[in-house]
Formats: C-alpha cells, structure tokens, sequence
C-alpha cells in the first residue's frame, strides 16, 4: 500500500485519505487491543472476511437519496440511499421470485427500491413515524401529474376555517420548537389534512410531516433534536408549496422513464408495525429471500427524541405514551432499561463493560445500553434464522463504536452472533472509516471505526 505525506491542511481539519486511515485502523486493531483479549481475538478470527468497498462509503448514507424522487422529500437520516438497495439486490441476483425483507423499516428504502425492481417486499418497524413513512412511500408512485396540486389548491381555503388539531403538548420539546403563529397554523393544517379521504390522506400528512423540522426551530442532529432559536423557519404553507412542487416535478420525472416503475398489487410492499424481536405474528407472505437493512446503531441516539415532533404531532397524545415508546423500541440508546438479570451476552461486549465500568464515564448508564443492545440484537438474528427461507442472504450496514477510548467491533460481534443462530459469514465490506468525537481524540487519540456492510448466508 503506497502512503503519502499528510498535508497541513489535511491535519489541521481530519480529512485525511482514506488509505492513511486504513492504515491507521489496522495499526490501532494490531496495537490497541490488549494481547489475547476477546477484541484482539475475534479481529484475529474474521480478519480473512474484511475487506475495503470505500465507493459504498456514499451509499450507506441518506445523502444518496438527495437527488432520488420522492425519497428526497422527507429527511430520515439514518436511512441508507436507494443505490445501495439496487446494488445489493444485483449482487444477490435477486428477480422477481425473490422476497426481500427489512425488519428496520426506517424510511422504507428498501421496500421502495424493491418496488422499482420488480420485485415483491416486506417490511416493519417498531418506531411509528418510521411504519407510516414505509407504508405511504410507495402511493407517490400512482400519483397522476397535477393531482396533488389540485388537492391542495382546494385544501388551503379550508386551512383557516380548521380547528387546531390536537397534539402533545406537554412534551417539553414541543414548548420551545415553535413561535405561536407557527405552531397554531401547523395544527390548523394538521386538522385540514384529516378530512382528506384516503389515499391523499396519507399523502398529505407524509408532505406535512417533511416540513416540521424546516418550520421549528429545531435540527435533526446526532442524538436529539437540537434547538437554535436563532434559526429563520419557514411558513407552513410556503414550505408545503414547495413539497407539493417537489412533487410534481417527480411524477413528472417518473413518467418520463424509458421503463416506468409499474406498481402492481404483487410488488406493493407489505409494511408491519411490529417488533423484529419477536417475528412470530408477522404473516409473510412467503419465507424472505433476501434481508437488506440497518439496524440502530450502538451509539445512543433515542429515535423518539429525534422525530419527537413527528411523534407529538400524530402519533401520541402526552408524554406518558411518548415514554412507552421510547422504552419499547430496540435497546440502542442511553434511557434503556435493563433487568436484574440481564448480563453481558458475549465475550467481547463482557469485556468492554467491565472495563468501562471502572472508567469515570460521561454517563453512567453506558455499559448497561451496550448490554441490552446486543441482548436485543441476538434476539434480532435468532428471529431472522427462524423466518428466512434456506439459501437466504443478508445484508446489513452496522456501525462499531467507541466510548471512552474502548472500541467496540459490533460488525464482528453480530457477525459471531449470527454464526451462534446459524448463519455463514460471507464477507464483511468496509465501506468508510469514521472519526471520534473531538473530546474522545483529545484523551485518546484518533482511531477511526468502521462502518460496515456484513454479509450473510443462511
């Protein structure tokens, strides 16, 4: 491998090249794991299985969704981007006999590029937003050019006339998100939505779901919402006229497609609010072929708290039920609740609990969210054993972590959990190196981690 010097410019910001930071990741795996620990071992164990794809590093990413119709108009960014969908079903040799599944629905990625393809898909997940936005993408594609312009010509007279919707008030964050005249015509608007007959329904309320962030003052930005009562929001119906203009000019897009996308009744998704922990009611249409998905990472961010607005705006009717949410999805953020008798469920995850358990760490509660987020997520793979037909291959993009100078290699660790619950490992594909924290490079050095799509085989 043929290294150069790094430039001023390159030091000063942290953009160093790719290949300096592979360089660095292996020379802080063969360095910075103590010898014979578990970490050391199971770097040992897959390190035949890894191997760099850094042109997927765009991919893994909401980014590449940015200029895709209709996926471009709401902002769920921890989806990945439609390509990687494609890429990975042409990989797979997926066709039409396939049925492809994402048990993290998110924003319904998967789903919809499946859809493209012709090919028939299921989907769910436990977040509610993130069921609705699976479930409603794919109706933008049997829209007629003009049809929402006109509904929405006819909806704004009746806007005023609205009475403001009822929404969660008592959430803390929805005290501060908004200025009054805001907020007041969000619900109005909001009210006028909920008399549109179905499908426009739903339609209306994914556009004007998409907008609450641009109208707050609020951004969605690592762990919460982040509030900036600095930030110049939009007006309502000036931000829905120009997604309704977005729109329209997708449609337009689609139709003029060499091979417009044709939805029939057999590759129109299936979409479950469900819990991929626990599988047993879900009613497949058939054993999944193919798995393409991500989970949440180990990196404590609360989804409850990001789509808080979306959240308080449709789905809940008090913080109390806000809460029951927040406590039910998958066990990857700080509020995780463990039991008594819930303990670390492998080698390596025991292992760096213990030894952060005798840091002074930034928030107590991190070693018990590591435990139960890979408790969870064996559970996750077991489930996935059961339901996959024989054959079945899986793709999915993970994240490894770090706290306070421990890293953890999740991609490895699931990959040796999916081994346990039967599965072969194919391959482990690097597809970006990612940074620390400003704070954990001044204790600890920089060491990147890897982002990374692990391959399985049932």
């Amino acid at each position: 491998m043929s290294l150069r010097k790094i430039t001023r410019q390159e030091e000063l910001t942290g953009n160093k090249p790719q290949q300096m930071l592979f360089t660095e990741e292996v020379t802080a795996i063969k360095g910075f794991y103590p010898l014979d620990s578990e970490r050391e071992k199971i770097e040992n164990k897959f390190r035949g299985f890894i191997h760099e794809e850094l042109k997927l590093g765009s991919t893994v990413s909401y980014v590449g969704n940015k200029k895709i119709p209709f996926l471009r108009i709401y902002r769920y960014k921890e989806a990945f981007a439609f390509n990687f969908v494609t890429d990975f079903l042409r990989r797979f040799e997926a066709n039409s006999d396939d049925y492809v599944f994402d048990p993290f629905s998110g924003m319904g990625t998967t789903m919809f590029a499946s859809m493209t393809c012709g090919i028939p898909s299921v989907g769910l997940d436990r977040l509610p937003i993130a069921y609705f936005i699976s479930k409603t993408l794919p109706l933008f594609l049997v829209l007629k050019e003009n049809e929402l312009k006109e509904i929405w010509t006819a909806l704004i007279p009746e806007i005023q006339r609205s009475e403001p919707a009822k929404v969660a008030l008592d959430v803390p964050i929805m005290k501060v998100a908004f200025d009054e005249e805001t907020l007041l015509a969000l619900r109005k608007l909001k009210s006028a939505i909920e008399g549109l007959p179905s499908p426009h329904h739903d339609i209306f309320l994914f556009l004007f779901f998409s907008i609450l962030e641009e109208c707050s003052f609020t951004s969605k930005d690592g762990q919460f919402l982040r509030l900036n009562r600095n930030k110049t929001t939009s007006n309502p119906i000036d931000a829905m006229n120009r997604k309704i203009a977005q729109i329209e000019e997708d449609v337009h897009r689609m139709k003029l497609l060499p091979h417009d996308p044709t939805v029939t009744e057999k590759v129109m998704p299936d979409v479950y609010f469900g819990d991929t922990r626990d599988l047993s009611n879900i009613k497949f249409g058939r054993k999944p072929t193919i798995i393409i998905t991500s989970p949440p990472y180990a990196n404590r961010y609360d989804y409850t708290r990001t789509y808080a607005l979306e959240l308080c705006f449709h789905f809940v009717n008090n913080f109390e039920e806000l809460k029951t949410i927040r406590f039910g999805i998958l066990r990857s953020h700080i509020e995780s609740k463990i039991r008594k008798d819930e303990a670390p469920p492998h080698p390596v995850i025991k292992e760096v609990v213990e030894l952060l358990e005798r840091k002074k760490l930034n928030n107590p509660k991190i070693p018990s969210m590591i435990t139960t987020y890979f408790i969870d997520m064996q559970k996750v793979i077991t489930e996935w054993f059961k339901v996959l037909a024989p054959g079945a291959k899986v793709a999915m993009v993970v994240d490894n972590v770090r706290f306070e100078g421990e890293s953890i290699p999740v991609d490895l660790v699931l990959s040796e959990m999916a081994e346990e619950a039967g599965f072969e490992v194919n391959e482990i594909i690097v597809a970006r190196y990612k940074g620390n924290s400003s704070q954990q490079m001044r204790k600890y050095g920089r060491v990147p981690v890897r982002e990374s799509i692990v391959i399985w085989e049932k």
